[in-house]
């Protein structure tokens, strides 16, 4: 989320903001100061936006134009009427969509200001890249918003909306789209498209060789020393060390490690409701940080800089400096995704083998050779930075150029499991540990889930923590107690349902009137991975919980999932949304699971409400505008 030093999520953290000379607000005179006629701003919640957006002003470079890159939040977006003042000016937008068509963290601010803003932005010219996935409802909801928007308020669109979707191949999306973009700019402005390729640092390296081990950074994410010295407000910026109480693993048998962690915030002032998020920064494997360091033949503990060349950016580092490449790799680097086109160009320079050099320019090109070897060698192949330095051994980068390449290591975030009315001092998180064999025969682990797998309550006498803060969520209970509401939360999608659950037996328990509570589960095998199977059943048996269908999928001849138990419960179910007014949730996998769960409930219409498909489609779409139909899911 966002750049490393980005200004103005500060705001959220002033106790702990150390002392620093006033930032510049407007994007505008920087522009004029610094001669740049491009800006290109970022919506980003997991850092890849903000990442294109680089790449982007980088571009510029090559067709003798100077961009820079730029985080909303950080300046006064009133100002882009303003733009006319540059000569041959462009604003370009790299928005990505978070959950439920909302914006990113960092863009939340301007979305409003956009909605409601009647400026005047005639001689503005801009272009959008949205950043979204197909599996989900709004797809790509932020950039359509923001390119239909800035055309209302008289801005001039110098090419078309790009879309990105993840599901299939963002990266590939993403380059066609520029491959188009920038000739399209040329023409616009007549300059003469002669951008040449070539490898541009940004950051310059500093090794400190003597140097106070005190003024290193460990992995803190802003303030040196916040792990040691905590200090409220926690959030993206100032994660909370949270003791680790509970680790346990809930599936009695199969192949799959599904867990339950139960993390203590009672000395941190860190509020929570059910169906908010909590994200964790995990670590990098130890073994994989070693054997880059071998290949690239670095001292790992090298205390190092790098710093920004220009000296005018708000962004004076990739990750927070000075610090150790060891540190680097395990904290603050993506080292296991499948590196980007723009990271295998950069390394292809340092191939002494021309052979090695020719495929990585190739799988870096925008032919359609090029993006079908890219696809099948790195994506398919899910070969990560060390698996391509092991598979292309001529291929020798310095480390700091490598650093510099690399994306930084987002949080992760997962469903609370747990009510803070009936567990206020305590945040559960359930998941499934990740770990698959690739095409190559190498393991590729989940980051998140296999560091939070080996958490123990203690570890060598101390207590073992886990930096985390809570992101808010819209998926929310109905304010009145006394509304039935229907879950549907196969496998680990149960988990913000164990929070509902506890929420509706503690208002229960004060008295209150609660609405009917029905839950279709979804798993395997009743012996095996039947998760809370005593919570849930226990509910069940006080009235808390009154329907619990499960939908043992493996258990006889024909597959059963949830949506088949829907069907056969049909007439309860229109009964409690159509006439009871019954909110729906809905948790887990997007791509099919969520999918299904909608249709049945358009079959449902169309059959007992009489509805053509058409009326149903919308009958639903209204739930969900009306708040009554709300997703929690992921693809």
């Amino acid at each position: 989320m966002g750049c490393t030093y980005s200004v103005s999520r500060e705001r959220q953290a002033l106790a702990n903001r150390p002392p620093t000379s006033v930032r510049e607000t407007s994007f505008i005179e920087k522009m004029k100061r610094t001669n740049k006629s491009i800006v290109v701003f970022y919506g980003s919640q997991t850092g890849t936006a903000e990442e294109f957006a680089n790449r982007l002003s980088k571009d510029a470079q090559r067709y003798g134009m100077k961009g820079m890159a730029a985080d909303p939040e950080e300046y006064d977006m009133s100002e882009l009427s303003r733009l006319t003042e540059i000569e041959d000016s462009l604003v370009i937008f790299c928005m990505a969509t978070y959950g439920e068509g909302e914006p990113t963290d960092n863009a939340q601010d301007f979305s409003v200001w956009l909605q409601e803003t009647s400026v005047s932005l005639e001689g503005v010219n801009f272009a959008v890249f949205a950043l979204g996935n197909k599996t989900y409802e709004h797809y790509n909801a932020m950039g359509k918003f923001v390119d239909r928007r800035l055309a209302e308020l008289g801005g001039r669109r110098i090419f078309d909306l790009g879309l990105g979707d993840d599901d299939a191949n963002l990266e590939e999306d993403f380059v066609s789209w520029r491959e188009q973009f920038w000739p399209a700019v040329c023409e616009h402005f007549g300059v003469e498209a002669t951008g040449e390729d070539c490898s541009i640092r940004q950051y310059k390296l500093v090794v400190h060789s003597d140097v106070n081990m005190s003024e290193v950074y460990m992995g803190e994410l802003y303030r040196l020393k916040s792990f040691k010295n905590q200090k409220p407000p926690f959030d993206s910026k100032n994660p909370f060390l949270a003791p680790v109480t509970m680790n346990r693993k809930l599936n009695k048998g199969g192949t799959r490690h599904l867990m339950h962690l139960e993390l203590d915030i009672s000395d941190s002032k860190i509020r929570y409701e059910s169906g908010d998020h909590v994200a964790v920064y995990p670590i990098n494997e130890a073994s994989i940080v070693n054997k880059i360091g071998e290949i690239l033949g670095v001292d790992l503990d090298t205390v190092i800089s790098l710093n920004n060349l220009d000296e005018e950016s708000n962004k004076k580092h990739p990750f927070p400096c000075p610090t150790t490449y060891r540190t680097a790799l395990t904290h603050y680097l993506d080292i296991t995704n499948p590196p980007r086109t723009n990271v295998l160009y950069e390394l292809a320079q340092y191939a002494t083998d021309p052979k090695d050099q020719e495929k990585m320019r190739k799988m870096a090109s925008s032919s359609s050779e090029g993006k079908a070897l890219y696809q099948a060698w790195v994506l398919e192949s899910q070969r990560n930075v060390l698996a391509v330095l092991e598979d292309m051994p001529s291929v020798r980068p310095p480390a700091d150029h490598l650093c510099e390449l690399l994306p930084r290591l987002q949080a992760r975030y997962y469903s609370i499991a747990s009510s803070a009315m009936m567990l206020p001092n305590s945040v559960h998180i359930c998941a499934v540990v990740v770990e698959y064999k690739t095409k190559t025969g190498r393991i590729n682990r989940g980051v998140a889930t296999n560091w939070l797998k080996n958490k123990v309550v203690m570890d060598n006498g101390h207590k073992s923590t886990v930096p985390m803060y809570v992101r808010k969520s819209q998926f929310r209970l109905p304010f009145k107690a006394s509304s039935p509401v229907v879950m549907i939360g196969p496998g680990t999608g149960i988990a913000p349902f164990i929070g509902f659950i506890q929420e509706r037996a503690w208002l229960k328990q004060q008295g209150r009137e609660v609405g009917e509570t029905v839950l279709y589960y979804g798993c395997h095998h009743r012996s095996e991975d039947f998760l809370y199977q005593e919570e849930l059943e226990g509910y069940e048996r006080s009235g808390v919980l009154t329907q619990l269908n499960v939908a043992f999928s493996r258990d006889q001849e024909r597959k059963v999932y949830v949506q088949h138990l829907m069907k056969r419960n049909k007439e309860h179910l229109w009964k409690l949304i159509n006439a009871d007014g019954a909110h729906v949730y809905v948790c887990g996998d997007a791509r099919n699971m969520a999918r299904d769960v909608q249709n049945v409930f358009c079959e449902i219409a169309e059959e007992l409400g009489g509805l053509t498909h058409t009326q149903a489609v919308d009958y639903i779409k209204r739930l969900m505008t009306k708040g009554r139909y709300s997703q929690d899911v992921w693809s």
